[in-house]
């Protein structure tokens, strides 16, 4: 058996062996429902800290500080606010424009005064992240 022979079978072994273990890391990743793969990451948590903080200034008094809704606005734990059926613009949308109401009966939404497109962006990764965490994707 030649030399090249023999390091073209290590290199095919190496390069099977890093597809299995790339192949069990993705199956992981989707067998733990899509969460992150590497756990929480502290930057995540800086900015999950800011979108909770921003959203106990803005949007809590109405859409409740659990997101629960209340008697002044809805929850964004539920379906009607799934990333499929509301994305992300709608909530840069509403905070900007204000919403007429469509499918609740609590009236229409102002315009939010005085928050940032980055304030919203904050909102949106910390609304998102408790909507995963309650099943919502």
């Amino acid at each position: 058996m030649s030399k090249s022979s023999d390091s073209s079978r290590w290199v095919l072994w190496l390069a099977g062996a890093v597809a299995l273990v790339l192949l069990a890391m993705i199956a992981s990743h989707f067998l733990m429902g899509g969460s992150q793969m590497w756990g929480d990451m502290p930057h995540e948590r800086v900015l999950s800290a800011q979108g909770q903080a921003a959203y106990g200034e803005y949007c809590a008094s109405c859409h409740g500080a659990d997101l629960r809704g209340t008697p002044k606005g809805p929850p964004f734990i539920h379906k009607v606010y799934e990333p499929s059926h509301h994305g992300d613009e709608a909530f840069y949308r509403a905070a900007a424009n204000g919403v007429r109401a469509h499918h609740w009966r609590f009236g229409d939404m102002p315009p939010v005064e005085g928050i940032g497109r980055d304030e919203v962006s904050d909102i949106i990764g910390y609304v998102r992240e408790q909507q995963r965490q309650n099943g919502i994707r």
